[in-house]
């Protein structure tokens, strides 16, 4: 080693300056820089772990990021996207079974009790769960257009809509999720994060 770097400190000894055989420094006092999980250095300020992914897993990730710049989740594993594609579709599932009634049980039960099994459950769990509240409350909108009849026609158009809305949005989350991406809803009420 001596005869490729002939400035590098013998072993035991550390200098903040020295150079790797990757050409990259270490900082004073933190790890150095090279060999890191992935083959690649970390990158900061991203969620999902901040990594280069393994080239071929999942169409290739790059600090917690996908090449389509959508934030992901690399290190969620079967389970966790199974949780996260099940708080996806429990809505709609619960929407057929119980005529609306359950839609938000599903998704609330998955944040309850396995939230704190990655960010990607957590986040398909939580945002499910907000946008469903959003969608009752758009329905019961509807209802109230209903009964005033005058305005039943906008409330049938208000279901078509928020009714829609929930298969169409539930299905792409269910779809990212498989993909380990992290999928935020359009138009959600802030209550679980």
């Amino acid at each position: 080693m001596s005869q490729d770097y002939p400035n590098a400190p013998g072993p035991g000894e550390h200098s903040p300056g020295a150079q790797n055989p990757g050409g990259q420094g270490s900082p004073p006092g933190g790890p150095p820089v090279g060999g890191h999980q992935g083959g690649g250095p970390p990158v900061g300020g991203h969620q999902g772990g901040g990594y280069h992914g393994a080239a071929g897993q999942g169409g290739g990730y790059h600090g917690g990021h996908q090449h389509e710049g959508r934030p992901s989740d690399p290190g969620a594993g079967a389970d966790e996207r199974t949780l996260a594609i099940v708080a996806h579709l429990s809505p709609i599932i619960a929407f057929v079974v119980s005529a609306g009634f359950l839609s938000v049980l599903g998704p609330l039960l998955i944040w309850m009790f396995f939230r704190d099994r990655g960010p990607l459950v957590r986040n398909a769990s939580a945002t499910a769960f907000n946008f469903h509240i959003t969608v009752w409350v758009a329905i019961i909108i509807g209802w109230i257009c209903f009964f005033t009849i005058v305005l039943i026609p906008l409330g049938i158009v208000i279901w078509l809509v928020a009714v829609g809305a929930q298969v169409v949005f539930s299905i792409l989350g269910a779809v990212r999720a498989n993909r380990r991406e992290i999928y935020t809803y359009p138009f959600q009420v802030p209550i679980l994060t």
